[in-house]
């Protein structure tokens, strides 16, 4: 009897030594399956590519964009789709998808640089392997409808730059340049803002996601969306009706985005339009107006989206928002 219950007990002992094990390993497989992969950081004499996803790109105004890239020692590449005329795009959805995949697969390319926004990569996004991607990650850049992109990495795991592109380079403040440098060679981002009276005060830790709020709105419920959990998330806009806005921020409230992220980062809100009845609030005020429950911090006036001093955000990297009285800042890890 004395050694049926010593084996019982031993058993039991040892199944829940065994789940216990299991668990933790199933813990950590988790935590690392929500590690994000960066990019390698450049170095002088790799190669970037610039082409189009979206709008087509006719005008003769990429050489401010070239002249930079060769003055940080980097060599460029044109896409085929640069000169692309198929009405609004830049060709067909097939030949933007090939001009991409092209320098996707290519491991001599370091980074592809969208040359412009508009509408139109969300048409080819779906058409793209990312499976030599994986195995020779590079940095995907730009802002605006680039956000497709940006949130389809996110899902795959791997960061990407949020930033400005080749037509916005002549008329980019010196600050939003030099925060491109300093992201693509792999020195810290680190901000600091001035406050903004819509601030809401506190300090979160997390992972930076997100992009133009339109776009990320239009991918909710598809394999692009991406998970707000314990997120921070960033959010710029522009020339939207007023309505349209609230519309978007209620929507990713009822989508469950609102309730899971820890801190907003609020960019841009340009040349927002408002109906002869009018909405009654301002873009920033819709926005404070919905998130008001929410015990999170919020940083208004961040300077990136669509103005000239569009500072760059390493998105999928992991961030610290603190926000104050006196002054705010977002360092990256």
């Amino acid at each position: 009897m004395h050694t049926t219950r010593s084996s019982f007990i031993n058993s039991t002992f040892g199944l829940y030594k065994f789940l216990f094990l299991l668990f933790i390993l199933q813990s950590y497989n988790s935590q690392a399956s929500t590690l994000m992969t960066t990019p390698p950081i450049l170095q002088k004499g790799d190669t970037i590519a610039i082409l189009a996803t979206a709008r087509k790109n006719l005008d003769d105004n990429l050489k401010p964009a070239i002249d930079l890239l060769h003055s940080w020692g980097l060599e460029v590449v044109i896409g085929n789709t640069i000169g692309l005329d198929e009405n609004q795009l830049a060709g067909t959805d097939e030949q933007r998808a090939a001009d991409f995949q092209k320098q996707l697969d290519n491991p001599n390319i370091k980074g592809i640089w969208c040359v412009k926004g508009g509408y139109g990569t969300v048409r080819m996004v779906d058409l793209l392997d990312f499976t030599k991607f994986k195995q020779s990650p590079k940095w995907i850049i730009g802002f605006s409808d680039v956000t497709v992109l940006h949130n389809h990495l996110n899902t795959l795991g791997y960061k990407s730059i949020h930033g400005i592109m080749p037509v916005t380079t002549a008329r980019a403040s010196k600050e939003a340049v030099e925060s491109l440098k300093i992201a693509l060679f792999g020195n810290q981002l680190s901000y600091q803002i001035a406050p903004d009276p819509m601030n809401r005060m506190g300090t979160a830790t997390g992972e930076l996601v997100g992009g133009n709020l339109s776009i990320l709105y239009s991918l909710l419920g598809s394999q692009s969306a991406i998970d707000c959990t314990d997120k921070i998330l960033f959010i710029e806009d522009l020339d939207e009706y007023l309505y349209h806005i609230d519309r978007m921020m209620i929507n990713l409230k009822r989508n469950g985005c609102l309730e899971s992220i820890k801190g907003i980062i609020v960019g841009s809100m340009s040349d927002m339009k408002d109906n002869d009845i009018p909405w009654g609030k301002n873009a920033v005020q819709i926005i404070e107006d919905v998130t008001k429950t929410y015990n999170i911090p919020v940083l208004y006036s961040f300077p990136a989206g669509h103005i000239r001093d569009n500072r760059a955000l390493i998105l999928g990297s992991k961030v610290t928002l603190n926000v104050a009285e006196n002054s705010s800042s977002v360092v990256f890890e």
